[in-house]
């Protein structure tokens, strides 16, 4: 089998929204395209820039007297994900960004965020991708937390956005995210 086409994809976000939370021990999806458990609550829109997933491996040479190179050993592997939220007003999103107990919301819709020290939240973060051919991938992360925050730009021309790093971390079965690709055009 040769070079296909229509192999090649771009990755749009799912437009009934791209990036979910839902928290730990929510039921996860185990297919790219079943409707997501009433938990997940979607982060709304996402920077133009969309998602970037790095996944990093550290590895030590083992060498053998004389100087070869006889055997790789893998010492540490990390595995995130980063992406600026763009909708600043909205509670689900300073919720994930700076933790549930740190966001309330007034009876008058007044949002009060404490920024404070601590560990982050770990959530179930489900990041919903359409893929040429209207086929969906959907990537899971049964564990992950946020890592890392952007500055905070408050500008005429650009939106307030949370870039925000997500650190994936081992389920028990030791793997930190999932990827399924539906195998046919599903209905966004």
């Amino acid at each position: 089998m040769g070079n296909i086409a229509t192999n090649v994809s771009t990755g749009k976000p799912n437009p009934a929204g791209g990036v979910w939370v839902a928290p730990i021990g929510t039921t996860l999806p185990t297919d790219a395209d079943s409707q997501l458990a009433g938990a997940f609550k979607c982060l709304g829109y996402v920077s133009d820039a969309g998602v970037e997933n790095s996944n990093e491996l550290d590895v030590a040479d083992i060498k053998a007297w004389g100087g070869n190179i006889v055997y790789r050993s893998l010492t540490e592997m990390t595995d995130t994900f980063k992406f600026s939220l763009i909708e600043s007003i909205n509670e689900d999103v300073l919720k994930a960004v700076y933790g549930d107990s740190n966001v309330t919301v007034a009876a008058d819709g007044e949002i009060t965020v404490n920024v404070v020290a601590e560990d982050p939240t770990e959530l179930v973060w489900v990041i919903e991708v359409r893929l040429r051919g209207d086929k969906a991938l959907r990537i899971v992360i049964p564990d992950g937390a946020v890592t890392a925050r952007d500055p905070i730009s408050y500008t005429d021309g650009d939106p307030i956005a949370y870039g925000i790093t997500v650190s994936a971390y081992p389920d028990s079965a030791g793997k930190t995210h999932y990827r399924k690709i539906s195998g046919s055009a599903v209905s966004f």
